[in-house]
């Protein structure tokens, strides 16, 4: 049990909050003062499309009821954090108000990047990353006819499906070739973009944007892009990715790159400072494969742990692991496990690839020559995420991940049993002294076929 010290966060994202969970779980006895100027409670943020699209209220984002942070003697301070003073352990909010602090955890998260088109500060042009990014595109998009989103990624994709749901007919401008062609395989991006036209969305390839252009009030009246084509609108959304919000910090005397430099045990250049969450950029990446910023939801809940435990006893590494995310496509769901890049060497690695006939349903596994499992794509159907961690982990090869593909599973019984095309077209390709998987009763009921 520690001495009373005050522990102060700046964010109260995910990082921050399983931060000052686990902190106070671990010590009845020091101070934690939470402070944001985004929200007086924690969120979650990746539900905020759901209140845009009226399928929750903003207060059902919150996991925790409001009396929780009383309860745990956790102290919430809704304000904008204007500059620290790390040499006088100080903090000086917008407002003017002065906090003092024994040890400093910055969890100040992302802010949507920009790179400088005329017209980006226009009225009707924004990001999407906040609450008040939520609260301003609902205002940005009243009694709009037609909307333009810039950037293919998963912030683009989210906001297209955000308006489409309202009605409000989108042209969606990615520059590159296919739809995350930088993330995605080409055989992924392409399933993705077909699914995007399906739901209505005007899919443009190749297209980038050169010019936002004004109306005589100042507001967005249309796009120009760098082919010359104008493309009339009342909304641009700018989702070209997120960057560290840090820009506060410069200048301060703390070390910073894209984010806040920090060392495996999340430690800054100034001691008792501290980084966790989007805003932290390790020196080394640390672990193959691994970002040195990496700004997914997982990863901010693991920073929050590990560096809560490092408070108490005697400090670990951090250790994140096999690499893991999720996401949605409209409605087809995506995971990824360990190493799957958008192109690869055919000499020294070899790849299997199924989709099935209805084009909404896909998985992939690279493997090294040797036969042992690199990372899974899969599309359109779930799988056990301790399943294939472990066996990238343990370096299992093809050939027994395919055959034990039924234990990877995680779609319900009466969903189409997938794993037994995936097993057929694999022992057809590669060859494997394996038994596909038995037919489950239901299966057997229904005729089910391999």
């Amino acid at each position: 049990m520690s001495q009373s010290r005050h522990v102060v966060i700046i964010g109260n994202g995910i990082a921050g909050v399983t931060f000052a969970r686990h902190l106070r779980k671990k010590d009845q006895n020091a101070s934690i003062t939470i402070i944001s100027g985004e929200s007086a409670y924690f969120f979650s943020r990746t539900a905020l499309m759901y209140v845009f699209m009226g399928h929750m209220k903003f207060e059902h984002t919150q996991p925790y009821a409001n009396d929780f942070w009383e309860k745990n003697r956790i102290e919430l301070k809704q304000a904008w954090v204007e500059s620290v003073d790390f040499s006088a352990k100080k903090l000086v909010l917008k407002e003017g108000e002065a906090i003092t602090y024994d040890q400093l955890v910055l969890a100040t998260g992302s802010k949507p990047n920009k790179i400088g088109w005329l017209g980006q500060d226009l009225e009707g042009v924004q990001g999407l990353y906040s609450k008040q990014d939520l609260e301003l595109m609902e205002r940005n998009t009243e009694g709009v006819e037609r909307a333009v989103v810039v950037g293919g990624g998963l912030i683009g994709i989210e906001m297209a499906e955000m308006l489409a749901y309202k009605k409000i007919p989108v042209t969606f401008l990615v520059r590159e070739s296919g739809f995350w062609d930088i993330v995605l395989p080409k055989e992924e991006s392409e399933l993705v973009g077909r699914h995007i036209l399906e739901h209505h969305v005007d899919l443009r390839l190749e297209t980038e944007l050169e010019e936002i252009l004004p109306d005589s009030s100042g507001r967005v009246r249309a796009v120009r892009t760098k082919s010359g084509e104008e493309i009339p609108c009342q909304f641009v959304g700018l989702t070209i990715g997120v960057k560290p919000n840090v820009e506060f910090l410069r200048n301060s005397g703390l070390e910073l790159g894209s984010g806040v430099k920090v060392d495996r045990f999340f430690r800054t250049n100034i001691p008792d400072v501290f980084a966790i969450g989007d805003c932290a950029e390790f020196h080394e990446s640390p672990a193959e494969g691994r970002k040195r910023i990496e700004q997914v939801w997982y990863t901010g809940r693991m920073h929050g742990e590990t560096l809560a435990y490092n408070f108490i006893n005697k400090p670990v590494p951090y250790q994140p692991g096999v690499w893991f995310n999720s996401a949605k496509f409209f409605d087809i769901e995506y995971q990824t496990y360990g190493t799957v890049p958008p192109k690869w060497d055919d000499q020294t690695l070899k790849s299997f690839y199924w989709e099935h006939a209805g084009g909404k349903v896909a998985f992939r596994m690279l493997m090294e020559n040797t036969g042992k499992v690199l990372g899974v794509n899969n599309l359109g159907f779930r799988l056990r995420h301790e399943f294939f961690d472990q066996a990238i982990r343990e370096k299992w090869d093809g050939v027994k991940v395919i055959s034990l593909l039924e234990q990877g599973n995680f779609d319900p019984e009466f969903f189409a049993p997938y794993y037994l095309e995936i097993q057929k077209a694999f022992k057809k390709q590669f060859g494997g002294d394996f038994q596909p998987s038995k037919k489950s009763f239901i299966q057997k009921l229904l005729g089910a076929r391999v």
